[in-house]
C-alpha cells in the first residue's frame, strides 16, 4: 500500500508524520518504522510521528524512534504536528494526547508554542539532574561519567546569561540536532539547581528554542518548517 506523509523539521530535528485520522494505516511493525526512518532506504527522520483520532483531543500522537522503539514525548514533534493540525483548522489552538498527558499547541510570538505540562525532578547531584517529562532525561553539567542508555542525554556545554548551550544524545536515535523535551528538561534542571524560573534560551546544534513558565507548567517555543509532502510504497 502507499502511505501519504508530511516531512517536517524543527531546529534540524526531523520527522515523518503519518496522519491516521484521514487514511488507513498498516500495522506499524518495527521493520516498517525502521524502513520509514532509514535515510538511505526510506524517507529518513529522527522520529516517525503517527496522528490518530482521539475522543478528548484533536489528535492522539504516537512517537517512534528509528530503531522501532516507542517514545512517550517529543516537544519538537508536538510543535510540528500542531502546525499541521492548525493549518487545516479555524481554531487558535489544538490539543494533542500523549500517553501520560494532553498538551496544547498554538502559534506563538517566535514560532510554534506547546504547553508541555510538568517536569519531575527524579534525582539531582552536582554532576547531573534526572528529569521525567513523559520521557526520561539526564541533564549533565559535567560530562565525566558514563551515560545511561535508558534515557535521553543532554550535556550542558556552556552558559551565557539566559542562554544554555547543549549537545544531545537521544535514546533510540543517537546524536540529534535538537530535542524539544530535552530543552525543557535542561530548563527544569537549571531552575532546580540555580533557583528562579527565568526563561532559558536553549541553544542546540540545529538552532534555538525558548523555554519559559516553571517546572509545573513548561512552555516550549521556536520555529518549525514544513519540508515536503509525499507518499511511499510500504509492503
Amino acid at each position: 500500500m502507499r502511505l501519504r506523509f508530511a516531512k517536517m523539521q524543527a531546529q534540524g530535528n526531523d520527522f515523518v508524520i503519518l496522519d491516521g485520522r484521514h487514511q488507513p494505516l498498516p500495522e506499524l511493525t518495527e521493520a516498517r518504522i525502521m524502513r520509514l526512518a532509514d535515510r538511505r532506504l526510506g524517507i529518513g527522520c529522527d522520529q516517525v510521528l503517527v496522528l490518530l483520532p482521539d475522543a478528548a483531543a484533536d489528535a492522539r500522537m504516537r512517537i517512534y524512534n528509528p530503531d522501532g522503539s516507542e517514545a512517550g514525548n517529543c516537544g519538537n514533534g508536538l510543535r510540528c504536528a500542531g502546525w499541521l493540525l492548525l493549518k487545516d483548522s479555524n481554531e487558535d489552538s489544538v490539543r494533542i494526547a500523549l500517553p501520560d498527558r494532553t498538551v496544547t499547541v498554538r502559534h506563538g510570538t517566535h514560532g510554534m508554542q506547546v504547553e508541555m505540562g510538568a517536569a519531575r525532578i527524579i534525582e539531582a547531584s552536582p554532576k547531573h539532574v534526572d528529569v521525567e517529562i513523559g520521557n526520561p532525561h539526564r541533564v549533565c553539567f559535567e560530562a565525566v561519567e558514563d551515560f545511561p542508555a535508558d534515557r535521553n542525554i543532554e550535556i550542558v556545554t556552556g552558559r551565557v546569561g539566559p542562554h544554555a548551550y547543549i549537545d544531545i544524545i537521544e535514546r533510540g536515535v543517537g546524536r540529534t540536532s535538537a530535542c524539544g523535551s530535552g530543552a525543557c528538561a535542561v530548563a527544569a534542571a537549571i531552575w532546580h539547581t540555580e533557583g528562579g524560573t527565568e526563561p532559558v534560551t536553549v541553544c542546540m546544534p540545529g538552532g534555538e528554542v525558548r523555554v519559559s513558565g516553571d517546572a509545573e507548567h513548561l512552555l516550549l517555543e521556536g520555529p518549525v518548517a514544513h519540508v515536503f509532502d509525499g507518499d511511499i510504497a510500504l509492503a
